[in-house]
């Protein structure tokens, strides 16, 4: 995939001791502590884990700055994601409008490593990436995009791209009200597949779209759609407990990501995905 217009919605929060947050649960409480921490030039993560108190107590210490490892490579992913944002945004802003006749508001990307605070809660790394829709933001880890190659032998730029641009079909479903929807409709596996398969249509319009940009590349929407199998319910079953329990699926099964990414990818329409009728 080519580079494009890099978005400014990006929140960089990699190394801020998301860990130490998740473990201990602070909230709005902590929140506000951390805030002082940075004002006060300390380490938030040394201040989570005791090894230095803010100014005025008695066991302040001097903070030693810690250099970030494989920055060059970090910049490069916040560079790629920001792109495949801008991207988005551009369809999105033209597209929503056009074929829902809804205003689009824009996301922000959260990047983080381990785990991070959410208006949804507390989230760590292992559980991938995430839309909350009440703060309306997207929470990715780039573990993941290793994971996605090492472990889904999903390989390429645009595996990783067709990650995000699934997160932004959930905030398509939000602004559209259909997750809230679903939520009201109660808990239900089969309304969560259509709701995830969903957001893979949207992804594959997306995709459609940012072909007409210049942005695809020969064998990037092969990259998408092995990307799509491999996070199928029933390939995801198959490797980790090696038998299939399709009553226990959430986001579809491989065949079924495969199929509605490519619905949206063949029609550029969102009206197309209709996952609640099929």
């Amino acid at each position: 995939m080519k580079f494009g217009r890099e978005s400014s919605n990006i929140e960089d929060v990699r190394g801020m001791g998301g860990k130490g947050i998740a473990l201990g649960g602070g909230g709005l409480g902590m929140l506000v502590v951390l805030i002082a921490a940075l004002v006060c030039g300390i380490d938030p993560r040394q201040l989570l884990d005791g090894s230095v108190n803010l100014p005025g107590s008695q066991q302040q210490q001097q903070q030693q700055p810690q250099q970030p490892q494989n920055r060059q490579s970090d910049d490069d992913q916040k560079k790629f994601a920001a792109s495949v944002l801008g991207s988005t945004e551009d369809v999105w802003n033209k597209i929503l409008p056009q074929q829902a006749n809804r205003r689009y508001v824009e996301p922000k990307l959260v990047l983080f490593t381990d785990s991070v605070q959410s208006a949804c809660g507390n989230a760590s790394s292992a559980t991938g990436p995430f839309y909350c829709p009440g703060d309306q933001k997207l929470y990715l880890d780039f573990g993941f995009f290793r994971e996605l190659e090492r472990e889904f032998k999903a390989k390429g730029d645009f595996a990783q791209a067709y990650v995000i641009a699934h997160e932004v079909g959930h905030h398509i479903q939000n602004i559209l009200g259909t997750m809230d929807k679903v939520n009201r409709a109660g808990n239900s596996n089969q309304l969560s597949v259509a709701l995830e398969l969903q957001a893979d249509c949207y992804a594959g319009v997306w995709a459609y779209y940012a072909n007409q940009q210049g942005l695809v590349e020969a064998g990037d929407f092969e990259e998408a759609l092995r990307a799509a199998s491999a996070v199928g319910d029933d390939s995801i079953q198959k490797r980790s407990q090696g038998y299939v329990v399709p009553d226990s699926f959430t986001h579809g099964s491989s065949r079924e990501r495969m199929t509605w990414f490519s619905k949206g990818l063949q029609s550029g329409d969102m009206r197309q995905c209709n996952t609640f009728g099929r």
